[in-house]
C-alpha cells in the first residue's frame, strides 16, 4: 500500500493544511514569495502535519484548531531544510534544484528564516502554553543538532554516541514532537501525549537511519539527489561509522575529504555497500522501531492508532 492511502482518510484535512502552508509563506517581497513556494511545491511527505492530526484524534478533534500546529511544524521542518542546504552546498533536492542553487545563498538563507519565523508567528494562534514550551524546546535541540552538523563534518573520530545524538536533534525530535504537540493541541490525556513523544521519538530515529542508509543503497531518480550525497558533504552516518570498524575499510574512508573526486567517492560507496554495514544498519533501525510500535501498545484502540502502525512500518522498511 502506498503511503498516502494509509491516511487517506485525512485527505480532507490535508488539503486545508496545504492552502494554510501556501497562505502563511506569502510575502509582499516577490523573491522571498517566489523561493518559498520553489520550496513547497518540491512536495515531501507531509510526514509531520499527517502525524499532528492522527495524534489530536486521540482528543478532542478540531481541525481548525490543530491546523495551526500542524502547518507550523511542516513550516519549521522546511526551514531547517533549506539551512541544511547551505550548509551541505547542496544543488538538488527532491529532484529539484535547491534554492540555494536557483538563487544564492544569501536568498536561501533569508528565505528560511521567513519560512522560521511565520512558522513562530502561527503558533500564536495556539492558546496552549505547555506547547509552546514543547515547541521552544524542540527549536533549540533542532538548532544543537545543525551547529553539530557543521562542527563534526568530515570528522572520523566521531562515535556512534555523536552521531545518536545529532539525529536525535535533527530529525527525531521534530517528529516527536509533532506527535506530541497534536495530542496536546487537543486535550489528550497526558499519558498518552507522553506515549505519543516516545513512539514518535523512536519513529524518528528509525526514520533518520533508514534515510542514511538509502543515502548509499538508493538512486539518483529515487532519492532526488546525487547517491553519497552525505558522505561527499562530509556527514559521517550509520553506515560510515559501522565499515570503519573494519580495519581495511577505516583508511580509504578516511580518505575522503571535501576535494574528493567522483570516482573515489563512487568506490568508497561501493565499498560500503558491500560489507556488512547496511544490514547492520538496518538491524538498528528496525530495533527503534520496534519501541514505537511497544509504545502504541498503550494507546487507545482505533483508526489513528491503526495509521500510526502502518506509517511506521512504511517508513522503516521503505527503499526510497
Amino acid at each position: 500500500m502506498k503511503l498516502k492511502m494509509m491516511y487517506s482518510f485525512l485527505n480532507t484535512d490535508l488539503q486545508i493544511i496545504e492552502k494554510e502552508l501556501e497562505a502563511t509563506i506569502e510575502s509582499e517581497r516577490a523573491l522571498l514569495q517566489e523561493a518559498s513556494l520553489h520550496l513547497l511545491q518540491a512536495g515531501g511527505k507531509r510526514i509531520r502535519p499527517v502525524f499532528v492530526l492522527l495524534a489530536a484524534k486521540f482528543g478532542h478533534y478540531d481541525i481548525h484548531k490543530i491546523k495551526y500546529v500542524a502547518v507550523a511544524l511542516e513550516l519549521i521542518h522546511m526551514a531547517s531544510l533549506v539551512h541544511d542546504d547551505v550548509i551541505d552546498d547542496a544543488e538538488l533536492r527532491r529532484g529539484q534544484p535547491t534554492i540555494k542553487a536557483k538563487w544564492d545563498n544569501r536568498i536561501a538563507m533569508y528565505t528560511g528564516d521567513y519560512i522560521f519565523a511565520r512558522s513562530l508567528e502561527l503558533m500564536t494562534m495556539v492558546d496552549n502554553i505547555k506547547a509552546h514550551q514543547i515547541l521552544s524546546n524542540t527549536i533549540v535541540e533542532l538548532s544543537k543538532g545543525e551547529i553539530e552538523q557543521i562542527r563534526d563534518k568530515f570528522n572520523y573520530d566521531q562515535n556512534l554516541r555523536i552521531y545518536f545524538r545529532r539525529i536525535k536533534r535533527k530529525t527525531a525530535l521534530l517528529i516527536a514532537a509533532s506527535c506530541q504537540l497534536g495530542a496536546v493541541s487537543a486535550n489528550a490525556p497526558e499519558s498518552v501525549h507522553k506515549s505519543l513523544f516516545r513512539f514518535g521519538y523512536n519513529v524518528g530515529m528509525s526514520f533518520q537511519i533508514t534515510d542514511d542508509i538509502l543515502d548509499f543503497t538508493g538512486t539518483e531518480e529515487q532519492l532526488g539527489k546525487p547517491a553519497g550525497s552525505d558522505l561527499w558533504q562530509g556527514n559521517i552516518t550509520l553506515p560510515v561509522l559501522y565499515a570503519m570498524e573494519n580495519p581495511s575499510l577505516n583508511e580509504k574512508i578516511r580518505a575522503i575529504h571535501e576535494n574528493s573526486t567522483a570516482d573515489e567517492i563512487k568506490e568508497v560507496i561501493s565499498l560500503i555497500k558491500g560489507s556488512d554495514a547496511i544490514e547492520r544498519s538496518f538491524q538498528l533501525s528496525d530495533r527503534y522501531l520496534n519501541k514505537a510500535f511497544k509504545e502504541l501498545e498503550k494507546l487507545p484502540n482505533g483508526i489513528a492508532k491503526r495509521t500510526f502502525n502502518n506509517v511506521a512500518k512504511f517508513i522503516g522498511k521503505r527503499k526510497y
